[in-house]
């Protein structure tokens, strides 16, 4: 799948031409504190790189968000991730920080969680989140995932929220 829109966002498959968009992005540190830190340039290239080769490998990955007037918002999308050594599919998301607050995060992800289960007819999905991170763990409470574990990842505190088909 190479796009998709919801009310207020247009989705593209993520390509090289978003590098400059998401170097800003995972340099912004209230952006970075709950993606594990600000990421350097050179970080984010290899970032790019990995997901695009996620998507190439499994048909699904990560796509820059625009605004209908077509400014790049931020980064969504379902991928594999190792949790607890098991192989999971999550739905991930992060905006621009002047973006926050408007309820698109919950747009993003409602869409999201509706291409996992129907379109590719995943069996479930995970959102994991940092303990602390109030407002994403809201997200997923009202796109309706279920809080089923803590864990650690990376060595940060997080938990695991779940939907199923």
């Amino acid at each position: 799948m190479d796009s998709f829109s919801t009310t207020r966002l247009t989705a593209e498959r993520l390509n090289e031409s978003h590098l400059g968009d998401l170097v800003a992005l995972h340099l912004d540190p209230d952006v970075s504190r709950y993606l594990g830190g600000i990421r350097p340039a050179e970080v984010t290239k290899t970032y790019l790189a990995t997901n695009m080769a996620h998507c190439a490998q499994h048909g699904f990955g990560l796509w820059a968000l625009l605004t209908k007037d077509g400014a790049f918002a931020g980064r969504a999308g379902i991928r594999h991730i190792l949790v607890d050594g098991i192989d999971e599919i999550e739905i991930a998301y992060t905006f621009k920080r002047d973006l926050w607050g408007q309820g698109l995060a919950t747009e993003i992800a409602t869409a999201l969680t509706e291409i996992g289960l129907s379109r590719l007819e995943l069996p479930s999905l995970i959102g994991l989140v940092f303990v602390k991170h109030g407002a994403s763990r809201r997200v997923l409470e009202k796109s309706n995932y279920k809080l089923e574990k803590s864990t650690t990842h990376h060595g940060e505190d997080v938990v695991i929220y779940r939907i199923r088909r």
